[in-house]
């Protein structure tokens, strides 16, 4: 009787969890022991809207082999690989980060390798692809802003990554847009926006013929136009959905001089309808005008009894928490209630004396930083990395954990309960698991840190520049490196290395694990891998 009441309780566990059955096997008491393989879509950026890249997937392989690339064709001799499912050909630069739910996998690119003729030169482009075969669904190709380095760099494509919420795909443009997208794609017929074809081929040109291969565009909220903004690089942020509302990062910074800030009174945090893409909200903290550099930190979302808010890391290095629910200013316009706000940057790494004075000058290698890094909310803390634009180079950086229950400029008022300042700059979000903070620095260090203390438990060099963030699954920590390897250690407080696998190429972007697939994306290539 035992036995079946150990059978009927998994096999109910089974059926209303949407995991799949791993292995049986019999326990000491002969009760059997089934094994539930956790399986989960992985929608947006930062897994969830905490940010906390922590995956509850299990048995994601960690012993694989990328196989030999022909360096004439760039294809993948898939006979010389090991528990790679698909392998998927993309441009020659890809930054943004992979999202998989409904049966599709997208991922940001540029045009360098067309997957359609008439799609021709320097573009944008948000790739998807079926989940199971790697075939193209279809592709969103956007124009360059023509104002080269300055707002819209060649070659960088598009660096935010999508989120798929039900059947529309939310995504930030090279040209500074949000944009809402059938997940679809046009081959179920064009809803919404109907100018797909001009808008491909650009103002003063005939547009461009679409297919089913094709994106379904169903509203775009351009931010230069609306709002002024003047993104500085690159657009690159990914959007933030609670409930109806879209939080975005408008990208706003400097021009080419790196002094003057052409649009100090633009927001730096929007709050959309979902639906239609009206404007009905913006932070009103005035970030603009103390731009270090840009703003390109991706927001988060925290809830503390019943306090909701908005986490953002910005560019005048501080963290933020927003109220979301918009409320009018005295002219009619949406604003987005400050609840509190934190410096980043200890007063050693901005004050020639440690104290208020003379400024160290921006952007030296002993002085402070903005915020790249998304802040990642766990247990009713923030946890967030300040960092600098690579081209900077490496520099004094600090992870600080901050209480998101206080209010005000808590800075010095017991806001902040520890920072670690061993780490340098950094433009990874850290992730945690088992009050255990894995975060990387620049520098190509990736540390272990107490979550509740600060306290450094290790540090292992990578021997090369990070730019994508670390990645918590099945106990163990992947992370990519510019030098294109797949270091994979233990989650654990000792310091223990499972494996270190060369990718052929260099990783920017960061590894996730969605419905028993790990996925990793080089410069060039999209991996699905996978040991079933």
């Amino acid at each position: 009787m035992k036995n079946v009441l150990s059978i009927l309780c998994i096999t109910t566990i089974f059926l209303f969890s949407g995991c799949s059955k791993s292995d049986d096997s019999d326990a000491s008491d002969g009760s059997v022991v089934v094994q539930i393989k956790v399986k989960s879509d992985w929608n947006q950026w930062g897994f969830n809207q905490s940010k906390n890249m922590v995956s509850p997937e299990k048995e994601i392989s960690h012993d694989f082999d990328p196989g030999e690339m022909d360096f004439e064709t760039e294809v993948i001799d898939m006979a010389t690989t090991k528990d790679v499912k698909w392998v998927a050909k993309l441009g020659s630069q890809s930054y943004g980060n992979v999202t998989v739910a409904n049966g599709h996998v997208l991922i940001g690119t540029n045009n360098d390798s067309p997957r359609d003729p008439k799609h021709k030169g320097d573009r944008g482009v948000l790739m998807c692809f079926d989940e199971k075969t790697a075939a193209l669904k279809w592709q969103m190709v956007a124009l360059k802003l023509g104002a080269g380095k300055v707002s819209d760099w060649e070659y960088l494509g598009i660096c935010s990554s999508p989120n798929i919420d039900g059947d529309r795909v939310y995504i930030v443009t090279n040209k500074c847009e949000v944009m809402c997208l059938d997940l679809a794609g046009l081959a179920n017929g064009n809803q919404g926006y109907q100018d797909e074809g001009q808008y491909t081929s650009g103002p003063g040109n005939a547009p461009l013929t679409l297919g089913p291969l094709d994106a379904d565009i169903l509203w775009i909220y351009d931010m230069r136009v609306e709002l002024g903004v003047f993104p500085h690089n690159i657009t690159s942020s990914s959007v933030l959905i609670v409930g109806d509302k879209l939080f975005a990062t408008t990208s706003n910074g400097q021009d080419w001089s790196h002094v003057n800030i052409p649009a100090p009174r633009a927001p730096t945090l929007i709050c959309l309808d979902k639906n239609s893409g009206e404007l009905i909200g913006e932070e009103g903290a005035g970030i603009s005008s103390r731009i270090l550099h840009c703003n390109w930190s991706s927001p988060g979302y925290a809830k503390v009894s019943d306090a909701e808010m908005v986490l953002f890391g910005a560019g005048d290095g501080f963290c933020y928490g927003f109220n979301p629910y918009p409320v009018k200013d005295e002219d009619g316009y949406g604003i987005l209630p400050e609840l509190w706000r934190v410096d980043c940057n200890p007063p050693e790494h901005k004050y020639k004396n440690g104290k208020d004075g003379a400024l160290i000058k921006y952007p030296r290698a002993n002085g402070q930083s903005e915020i790249i890094a998304s802040p990642v909310f766990y247990k009713n803390k923030a946890y967030v990395l300040v960092g600098q634009d690579p081209e900077h180079g490496e520099g004094v950086g600090c992870l600080t954990c901050i209480d998101v229950t206080q209010r005000g400029d808590i800075t010095k008022t017991g806001g902040i309960i520890w920072q670690n300042k061993e780490i340098e700059r950094s433009i990874s979000t850290c992730a945690i698991s088992d009050d255990l903070v894995f975060a990387a620095d620049y520098t190509g260090r990736l540390f272990c840190i107490d979550a509740n203390t600060g306290e450094k438990y290790w540090a292992h060099d990578t021997m090369s520049s990070i730019w994508a963030s670390p990645m918590v699954v099945d106990g163990k920590v992947y992370l990519g490196t510019e030098d294109g390897t797949m270091v994979i250690l233990k989650a654990q407080k000792k310091l223990e290395v499972v494996n270190e696998i060369d990718m052929g190429a260099a990783i920017y972007s960061s590894a996730i694990a969605s419905n028993g697939v790990l996925y990793i994306g080089t410069m060039s290539h999209l991996f699905a891998i996978s040991s079933e």
